[in-house]
């Protein structure tokens, strides 16, 4: 069995339901915190972001005052009256003696989650959570359009000799069979990749879209250049934002993309295709200011459940 901390009900997100035995889940979405990654040194095993998932959680009642209320985003309430089941997962468990044990503990709790034919909504940790769930992807035996945001490339080969950190979750994904076109939006100054990565990444064919393009031409003209039809899963930094909409964050990078940009994606991918899940990750709620960031968040998964009901995505009993 997969280990994870229940959430008591009045902790979970969006006022979920707790599930603390993933053998047993019943839900169309399940929301799931990775609070740890693979640290590049001693000191960053316990980093400011494994705060992130549970201070999302707690501002599920300044991301929506309630079930039953209209919200403007999506036109209506979040389930729309339909009966879709959320639950929340609690965080992924894992030992102090062994990191390893938390990522395998996470990629096998997505892949539970997957078995269960439910949406996985994933809150991190550090930028190097998703890299388990994009292992765990390979469960659905389907090929996956990644979508990225993010002001970094993340294609590092290895830091200190880890090559599932922070850095590297793009590398990584490229690696995999089943993950096909990368879209990476909201590039912009500089992060720890050099020369030999970006290189890395076109020749991979890599589409590189920096924030000023999407300033420049409008969300809708990236989504044009994304296949319809096909299987998204979208991964978010928190830097990939403007410090000015997200200000928690480590590596903050002026310019980022808006909350109406990332409204219009997250809404126009469930139109095209199938989105199977999402993360959010690099939120250090120690930084934040007045809970924008973890707000923003929240409001990201929001309009991604909200889009998918109105979709039909959860048609199943």
């Amino acid at each position: 069995m997969i280990t994870v901390r229940p959430s008591p009900v009045h902790d979970t997100l969006l006022f979920s339901q707790p599930c603390d035995d993933l053998d047993t889940l019943d839900a169309h979405i399940a929301f799931l915190g990775i609070p740890f990654g693979a640290a590049y040194d001693q000191f960053a095993v316990s980093s400011e972001q494994s705060k992130g998932p549970d201070a999302i959680r707690r501002a599920t009642d300044r991301i929506v005052r309630g079930l039953d209320h209209y919200d403007f985003d999506i036109g209506g309430t979040l389930l729309n009256g339909q009966p879709v089941r959320m639950a929340d997962c609690g965080n992924v468990a894992g030992h102090p003696s062994d990191p390893r044990i938390h990522q395998n503990n996470a990629e096998q709790a997505v892949r539970k989650i997957l078995k269960a034919g439910a949406m996985p909504i994933i809150l991190g940790g550090d930028h190097s959570t998703p890299i388990p769930i994009f292992k765990a992807l390979e469960e659905l035996g389907k090929p996956v359009i990644l979508i990225q945001i993010d002001a970094h490339l993340d294609w590092r080969k290895e830091i200190n000799g880890e090559v599932e950190g922070l850095s590297s979750p793009i590398r990584r994904a490229s690696e995999m069979a089943h993950i096909g076109e990368i879209f990476q939006i909201g590039l912009r100054a500089s992060g720890s990749a050099r020369t030999e990565e970006y290189e890395a990444a076109l020749a991979y064919g890599s589409h590189l879209i920096p924030a000023s393009e999407v300033h420049d031409q409008g969300m809708a003209a990236i989504l044009d250049r994304i296949p319809d039809g096909a299987n998204y899963y979208l991964t978010i930094d928190a830097d990939g934002m403007d410090p000015s909409l997200m200000p928690a964050v480590l590596g903050p990078a002026f310019g980022g993309l808006l909350y109406p940009q990332m409204l219009t994606l997250i809404h126009g991918l469930v139109k095209k295709g199938r989105v199977l899940g999402m993360d959010i990750v690099e939120i250090a709620p120690e930084r934040d200011q007045n809970r924008r960031t973890v707000i923003a968040a929240g409001r990201f998964i929001f309009n991604l459940i909200g889009a998918a009901v109105r979709a039909n995505y959860f048609n199943r009993a």
